[in-house]
């Protein structure tokens, strides 16, 4: 049986980092991430698309029936090509990106308990609970470095729509949750590996985990 865990919070909080401890944890081949951002639509592609003023923080700006048909197919065994999404052109990138059936398929985004039917695909659904100073401060730098945009950019997106959408969408997911994580370093880099691997382990002590982590 392929088990699905979800994993949400709001922008910088960490889920990615969660995600990836996990996915480490695990006997290697186990398991497979899949990111919720690949699964932006191709807005580049939409009548006077603008970057500048298009809401990337609302579910509508995601292609969740896209993604709940490839988390069907991976809950079922099969492989699927995922889109892949350019943050720099806004549009999907030619192809795809294999990704392979596996014991447990971790997946992180800001809206995955968001869409009732695609939530209801997850075996375990984990909300992570950072500050949101912290989360601002790691999307600040993130942006700047990763995506090349300026600080006033990233300041204006976040006033916005990236609060916004996180109190009107994201923050009341946790409802859904079977548990919050809290991250409680105050790190505005998770870059600490024992501070990772003490973010990582109620998860892993969930009694689904168990018997991969005892093999």
């Amino acid at each position: 049986m392929t088990l699905l865990i979800a994993i949400t919070g709001g922008s910088g909080s960490g889920k990615s980092t969660l995600a990836e401890a996990v996915a480490a944890a695990l006997p290697e081949g186990a398991s497979v991430l899949v990111r919720e951002d690949s699964y932006y639509r191709d807005a580049a592609s939409l009548p006077d698309f603008d970057a500048a003023t298009f809401d990337f923080d609302d579910v509508a700006a995601r292609d969740h029936v896209l993604m709940e048909a490839d988390l069907g197919a991976l809950k079922a065994g099969r492989d699927i090509v995922a889109p892949v999404y350019s943050f720099i052109h806004h549009g999907r990138e030619p192809g795809g990106e294999a990704v392979r059936a596996a014991e447990v398929v971790i997946v992180e985004g800001t809206h995955v308990l968001c869409t009732p039917s695609l939530a209801a695909l997850f075996d375990i659904r984990v909300f992570v609970d950072t500050p949101a100073d912290i989360r601002f401060i790691r999307r600040l730098l993130r942006d700047q470095t990763e995506r090349g945009r300026t600080a006033q950019s990233v300041i204006e997106q976040y006033l916005g729509t990236v609060r916004p959408g996180h109190e009107r969408l994201t923050e009341p997911s946790r409802a859904l949750a079977d548990f919050i994580i809290a991250d409680a370093t105050a790190a505005v880099r998770l870059d600490d590996p024992q501070a990772v691997v003490r973010l990582a382990a109620p998860l892993l002590a969930h009694p689904l985990l168990a018997p991969l982590l005892e093999a």
